[in-house]
């Protein structure tokens, strides 16, 4: 396996991993045979070709570490620089529809110096993605920021005035209590996360200036979708259930950008996980290997502790909600209602307990 030191150059990355190569490709077409159609494993002639030139070798040896060696030839699909990327077009491209009134004009705020350089990088970052570009829109969201953990800031385009006019699209959010029938007698699990999962999708040609946000360093469009609008979340769903429709309730269970893979035996699982993976390059879907996990017993899922027939609570959920504090006006005890109503399949006479 590679060194655990920092690999100074991309050629010693390869060559360190070469000697794995013929292990991982004999034992991994082993356990492809079957009826599942998945393409044949040339590890040695497509690990180099699998990465970007600008990949750095350090962030090749975290995802080589990470990956478990039988889908070391779907590297490329655990890509940084690809992530960094704008989509293409597709028929799933996410559509504004206003619903007769004109778009709304925002304000700009006083920003604080971290602020100013906050949104200076993420202009920055973000045209050279391909992701956002000056706009000439007569329309404007304001910016925001959010305090992280760390200290830092993150912004976010506060897009509540276009969502009030934009036609809202509803889309069904299964009960998770059928997650439990869907997944019997399964007993292992591996959960993968789609890297920048709103940016999978590009914004409908000639909706771009709708989604204009304006700043003090000029206005700028999204070519890619942002989060913040009120249909991004169905128009994720829809796409991933286009891809993904005949893998969904039998191969994995997915909602929004959180893909759970399941299967009743290890070697029924790595056919699942290749079959998946394989789906995700055919379409030019990313995933983060750091917030994947591969071949477990059981894994967090959505709030919930998913393992062999048992769905549980997560236990800083319960946490949480130990030490909720008592709610002192109306809208606190809404949102403490809201999070308690996502649990309350695990209440026995939830709607009697509330009354009491």
């Amino acid at each position: 396996m590679p060194s655990q030191s920092l690999l100074k150059s991309r050629d010693e990355v390869f060559k360190k991993t070469k000697d794995v190569g013929e292990d991982v490709a004999i034992s991994s077409l082993h356990l492809f045979q079957g009826d599942m159609d998945l393409p044949p494993l040339s590890f040695h002639a497509s690990l180099e070709e699998q990465w970007d030139e600008e990949e750095e070798p350090e962030e090749i040896e975290t995802v080589l570490k990470l990956v478990p060696p039988a889908y070391h030839q779907y590297l490329d699909v655990f890509s940084k620089v690809k992530a960094e990327k704008p989509p293409p077009h597709c028929a799933c491209d996410h559509h504004i529809e206003l619903e007769g009134l004109p778009p709304p004009v925002g304000v700009i705020y006083s920003l604080s110096n971290q602020e100013s350089e906050t949104l200076w990088a993420y202009i920055s970052e973000n045209v050279e993605k391909g992701f956002i570009r000056p706009s000439f829109s007569s329309t404007g969201a304001p910016v925001l920021f959010v305090k992280k953990k760390d200290g830092g800031l993150d912004l976010c385009v506060d897009y509540h005035k276009l969502n009030a006019v934009t036609r809202n699209k509803r889309y069904p959010v299964p009960p998770m209590s059928q997650l439990l029938t869907i997944l019997n007698g399964s007993t292992i699990f591996s959960k993968i996360d789609l890297c920048g999962a709103y940016n999978l999708l590009r914004i409908k040609e000639g909706d771009e200036h709708l989604t204009a946000f304006r700043t003090k360093y000029g206005t700028y469009e999204y070519l890619v979708m942002p989060f913040g609008l009120t249909n991004a979340p169905a128009s994720l769903k829809n796409l991933v259930n286009d891809i993904f429709a005949d893998f969904l309730d039998f191969v994995f269970v997915v909602y929004l950008d959180d893909i759970m893979v399941f299967s009743s035996s290890e070697e029924e699982h790595v056919k699942h996980v290749a079959s998946v993976l394989q789906r995700l390059r055919d379409n030019n879907f990313l995933s983060k290997a750091s917030k994947c996990v591969f071949h477990s017993s059981s894994v967090e899922y959505l709030g919930y502790v998913v393992s062999v027939n048992c769905l549980k609570i997560d236990s800083f959920k319960v946490w949480q909600i130990l030490n909720w504090p008592q709610p002192k006006n109306i809208k606190a005890l809404q949102f403490f209602l809201g999070f308690a109503n996502f649990y309350c399949c695990f209440i026995k006479n939830y709607s009697k307990e509330l009354l009491l």
